[in-house]
């Protein structure tokens, strides 16, 4: 889920230099302040001699140092009984370095813990926590109204976990309960990548058990630009790996969920979503005054864009870009009272600023934010309290402009070192749209083009009904999916757990 839901709120007036941090008084006193805090919490270090299960981990928080990462520690704790009663959990802090602490929470797979793949799931944003896919989409539980104690999660059925260990991520630094214990900040995609590289790197190692086994990086949103980097960084950072003595991760796939992929597709996309009978709506969302502005508006806005943003990537002129591209294709959207992730339900302004217009977010916050819930998780309450996505994240990168990065030569790259990527979109979603995914899949330039864009559309049946259509060549695939907006796994959670069976095993099949 994106929080920034237009291109203005990314286009700050001001630099876009990041300055460095230099510590102030106040700063020293957040760090004696974190450090004695964090003494609260009992804890057990280990000096890494021997192989470490993690059923070796108990209620108290366990660290971990390890002689070939001697610069970063993993703290963790068990959750077991928590969320998902009948499977083994955890959550902790994995320090990437330099006191950069990000948060996780893992859950063992339902079926065959020991030998099932493992999946990391990251939610977009930019700086949106992965709480909210934890407990509104994909994740072992959801919280029940009202929450007043730890206990008040419901089973969800249609977890990811039924067939793979899975885990949660708060990243870059600043998301959820992430952070940072001398001020550091992360503002590109690129940065966040070596953090996230170094905390897979890092588990994969410490816990023998899973070293070796099928590995899938999967979010959606603004993951469309984070996943592709970080795993290019975790392919990238196996030939150092392996030179090092340590066993490379087993990256077998990337799953990306209604991506902002190519951010010019996505610009240009917005016109033929908003005017055109596609998908399955039954009229087009804007009148046609707005239309035919639209029209007379986007050759002036993709030339813009692709001269300033690409051939050159002048800040100030991209910025203006970007802004008047803004302006003329997004505007009369926002004023049109539609929920932009399903453009077939109603949503204020308001309930869009207050609650994404998703109330579950909010009863996310209240859960999050219980001392029971922090306690068993390991979080201190001087952490302030939980926010879905953080502006301050946020604005860093579109600060830097990162939502402009060349996103698809990334995924260029893992296709052809033999990555397989799928890239799932529901088709009711407006902000990271069918129309704009499709088209930079068929742009993209990579050995197996010519294949893919002469692929047919197949028909994706579950349980004998029609959940969309997809297409595939070599690595490649698409899989469009009916009756769903931006969050898949929310609006369709039976068709997204098929989804994710069907890939694991082998890729999307139309059965």
């Amino acid at each position: 889920m994106r929080v920034s839901l237009s291109l203005l709120a990314l286009l700050p007036l001001i630099s876009a230099i990041q300055l460095p941090h230099i510590p102030s008084p106040q700063d020293a006193l957040n760090v004696a302040d974190s450090f004695i805090h964090s003494q609260q919490h009992p804890s057990t270090t280990l000096n890494y001699a021997s192989d470490i299960k993690l059923d070796s981990v108990g209620e108290e928080f366990t660290v971990l140092t390890h002689k070939k990462f001697p610069d970063h520690r993993v703290r963790i704790k068990s959750t077991s009984g928590w969320c998902d009663p009948d499977v083994k959990s955890y959550s902790g802090y994995l320090d990437v370095g330099y006191g950069k602490e990000l948060f996780f929470s893992f859950f063992e797979s339902r079926s065959k813990p020991k030998q099932d793949p493992v999946i990391m799931w990251i939610n977009g944003g930019p700086g949106c926590s992965s709480s909210l896919g934890m407990f509104m989409e994909l994740g072992p539980c959801t919280i029940k109204d009202q929450p007043t104690s730890v206990n008040d999660t419901k089973i969800n059925p249609y977890s990811w976990n039924e067939n793979a260990n899975l885990f949660f991520l708060d990243e870059p630094i600043g998301v959820g309960f992430s952070h940072s214990e001398h001020g550091q900040k992360v503002a590109t995609t690129e940065a966040a990548a070596k953090d996230v590289q170094a905390f897979v790197s890092i588990f994969f190692e410490t816990f023998k058990e899973f070293e070796g086994r099928a590995f899938h990086m999967a979010g959606e949103s603004y993951g469309g630009r984070y996943l592709p980097l970080f795993a290019s960084a975790v392919v990238d950072g196996n030939k150092k790996l392996v030179k090092e003595g340590k066993a490379p991760i087993n990256l077998q796939s990337v799953l990306i969920g209604n991506g902002v992929t190519d951010q010019f597709s996505t610009i240009e996309s917005y016109f033929p979503f908003q005017c055109t009978l596609n998908g399955d709506l039954t009229e087009p969302v804007q009148n046609i005054a707005n239309c035919v502005f639209m029209a007379e508006s986007l050759p002036k806005c993709s030339k813009l864009a692709h001269k300033n943003c690409i051939e050159s990537h002048d800040y100030t002129n991209c910025a203006i870009a970007l802004n008047y591209c803004q302006e003329v294709l997004e505007t009369s959207f926002w004023e049109a009272g539609v929920n932009p992730y399903d453009v077939t339900k109603a949503c204020s302004p308001k309930e869009l600023s207050d609650s994404l217009c998703y109330p579950i977010t909010k009863k996310i916050g209240t859960y999050l934010d219980l001392p029971d819930v922090r306690q068993l998780l390991g979080v201190h309450d001087h952490r302030g309290n939980w926010t879905s996505c953080d502006n301050g994240v946020n604005r860093r990168f579109g600060q830097s402009l990162d939502i402009t990065g060349q996103t698809w030569l990334y995924v260029a790259g893992l296709l052809e070192r033999g990555i397989r990527v799928l890239n799932y979109v529901g088709m009711q979603d407006f902000i990271c749209n069918h129309i704009a995914n499709e088209m930079w899949m068929e742009k993209l330039e990579w050995t197996g083009k010519e294949g893919y864009n002469a692929a047919e559309w197949t028909k994706w049946n579950v349980k004998n009904n029609l959940a969309g259509t997809y297409k595939t060549s070599g690595n490649l695939t698409m899989l469009k999916i009916r009756g769903a907006g931006h969050m898949v796994p929310y609006d369709k959670p039976v068709e997204a757990l098929t989804m994710l069976n069907s890939w694991l095993d082998a890729g999307i099949s139309g059965n």
